[in-house]
């Protein structure tokens, strides 16, 4: 079984910063890329930020100067840094995978997800 484990939420002030963790773990044979989504209440789920498996990074153009998203390749966990958070940055935050993992007769390629974490920014 493959499991995808987020930290780092919590409630802050607008301005202020946070650092999300996410860690896979299980019969992971290579990350194929893992990333940052994130749904507010009533609307739909979108991207925040990806890092695929040779380095490069993508983010959404909200977050853009705002937003980091770094790997520990030793560790299968990526973060997310957020700076500057404004109160639209609000959200659920889920930890997506795309990952390559044992199987009983060889190997298969699946999408994960986190259980997600909540961040809240208000004063």
């Amino acid at each position: 079984q493959v499991q995808l484990v987020e930290s780092g939420g919590g409630l802050v002030q607008p301005g202020g910063s946070l650092r999300l963790s996410c860690a896979a773990s299980g019969r992971i044979v290579s990350i194929r890329g893992m990333g940052w989504y994130r749904q507010a209440s009533g609307k739909q789920r979108e991207l925040v930020a990806t890092i695929i498996s040779g380095g490069r990074t993508n983010y959404t153009d909200s977050v853009k100067g705002r937003f980091t998203i770094s790997r520990d390749n030793a560790k299968n966990t990526i973060y997310l840094q957020m700076d500057s958070l404004k109160p639209e940055d609000t959200a659920v935050y889920y930890c997506n995978a795309d990952l390559l993992c044992r199987t009983p007769i060889g190997t298969s390629r699946d999408d994960y997800w986190g259980q997600g974490t909540q961040v809240t920014v208000s004063s």
